[in-house]
């Protein structure tokens, strides 16, 4: 946990970046990923451990390579946050290219629950999507260990009309945002805990799965529309894409619901492997029974 002094210092560094060129803060994040991937460390052994669970038919050679970019891309990220929380909206719209299979700007878009995946460009895709709403929306966050550096990140993300709440008070507060017809950005693919979740296959390998996106969607009378970040190659920026809403999607039955999820990333993490959240305990919870992975 940062101290507040780190904090501070933490803060003001993102501040710093933020003026200069996005291209220098990418190479500066991309070269200290690459220089602390070489030090052998608790965060290098989860994303080879994640990843020789999900894709085992992988040579050595593959996985060391995929691991190695993303842990440049998972620590470049950090530093992004500078033009993500503190950049203006007119340097984020060169940055970012918007792909949506709806328009975001219809003033009769249905009650919507935008789903994120926790891609390494989420933080840049989450806030430009609220942006692009062009309305006052609803977002959910998971608290930080410190609260200096939370307050700071809340007001980032809020600055385009968002409306921010922990994940520990959202059903009811998700519920009332959809009933106003307040569009909600929540992501849902990490390891929360048993509470609230079920164990279906992600990539063949028993996973904790949230429940939460279909009972919400399903009392909130609500679509579900995934939205991924992607960091674009060359330090181009990012691309937000915006999916259709999901079909036939809640069907009521939560493991088929839960299923659901798991199975749109697996379509979607083969084609930017290296860019998914490996550094996070994914599998963190097991069965009953289960021995841990990590």
């Amino acid at each position: 946990m940062l101290s507040r002094y780190g904090a501070q210092l933490a803060i003001g560094l993102l501040k710093l970046f933020a003026l200069l060129p996005y291209g220098f803060v990418a190479r500066l994040g991309d070269g200290l990923g690459w220089l602390l991937y070489q030090i052998p460390s608790r965060r290098r052994r989860i994303v080879h451990t994640n990843l020789k669970l999900c894709f085992p038919e992988w040579s050595d050679e593959r996985r060391e390579d995929v691991a190695q970019k993303h842990f440049r891309h998972a620590i470049r990220s950090y530093l992004e946050r500078s033009v993500q929380w503190f950049g203006s909206a007119k340097k984020l719209e060169k940055l970012i290219q918007l792909d949506s299979a709806i328009d975001l700007t219809d003033p009769n878009l249905p009650p919507t629950l935008f789903l994120g995946f926790h891609f390494v460009g989420i933080e840049a895709g989450s806030i430009f999507l609220n942006y692009s709403l062009k309305r006052q929306c609803g977002s959910l966050y998971q608290p930080m260990s410190n609260p200096e550096l939370e307050e700071v990140a809340k007001a980032a993300r809020a600055r385009f009309g968002a409306d921010m709440a922990s994940r520990a008070d959202s059903a009811r507060i998700v519920l009332r945002w959809l009933r106003d017809r307040k569009p909600v950005m929540l992501g849902a693919d990490m390891d929360y805990g048993a509470r609230n979740s079920t164990f279906v296959p992600f990539f063949s390998v028993p996973t904790c799965t949230l429940t939460a996106v279909g009972r919400l969607a399903k009392v909130g009378h609500a679509q579900v529309v995934p939205f991924i970040g992607e960091v674009l190659p060359n330090y181009k920026g990012y691309r937000l894409k915006v999916f259709k809403p999901w079909d036939n999607y809640p069907t009521g039955d939560d493991d088929a619901d839960a299923r659901r999820m798991n199975a749109f990333l697996e379509e979607q993490i083969p084609l930017m492997p290296e860019q998914y959240y490996w550094v996070h305990k994914r599998f963190k919870t097991r069965p009953p029974g289960d021995p841990s992975v990590y």
